[in-house]
């Protein structure tokens, strides 16, 4: 069983997975990073200088009582919220990683297209007589000896 398990873990498509998976993840971190600290201060100020980040709903209050200027002065007091800006965002962070993936597959299948060689002129034919499978050019075919009409 050891040896099985051996044979699996060392396949080529279980390790070119583990090396996308840690590339995702590093990516994911670089993601957040545009999102939090690139795309949505400017959009923030767009609309009037809202942190995404600190938009939140109070369900409980927690000690010292409300009102809390940001999610961290909440979340320190021990205060229960809906944190929208935060998913908000999550989404935006997720549409981004989305729009690359697609323009990555994109254009890999440009690429593949492109690769494909048109299909190469066939060089055998069947003889009508016998169906047999003789080259292009014969005149006669090497299995059943019938003459063959001109092509």
């Amino acid at each position: 069983m050891l040896k099985e398990f051996k044979t699996f873990a060392l396949r080529g498509n279980v390790i070119d997975m583990a090396v996308g998976i840690i590339i995702g993840a590093a990516f994911g971190t670089i993601v957040k990073s545009l999102v939090d600290d690139v795309i949505m201060p400017p959009i923030g100020l767009l609309l009037g200088g809202v942190d995404f980040a600190n938009l939140f709903i109070l369900l409980r209050s927690g000690t010292p009582a409300a009102p809390y200027a940001s999610l961290a002065d909440a979340k320190a007091a021990g205060a229960v919220t809906m944190n929208y800006g935060v998913f908000i965002n999550a989404i935006i962070g997720f549409l981004i990683v989305a729009f690359v993936i697609f323009l990555l597959i994109r254009s890999i299948n440009r690429m593949t297209r492109e690769q494909e060689a048109p299909a190469a002129a066939p060089t055998t034919k069947e003889c009508p007589y016998c169906l047999s499978v003789i080259p292009i050019k014969a005149a006669r075919c090497a299995h059943c000896t019938s003459e063959l009409p001109a092509a």
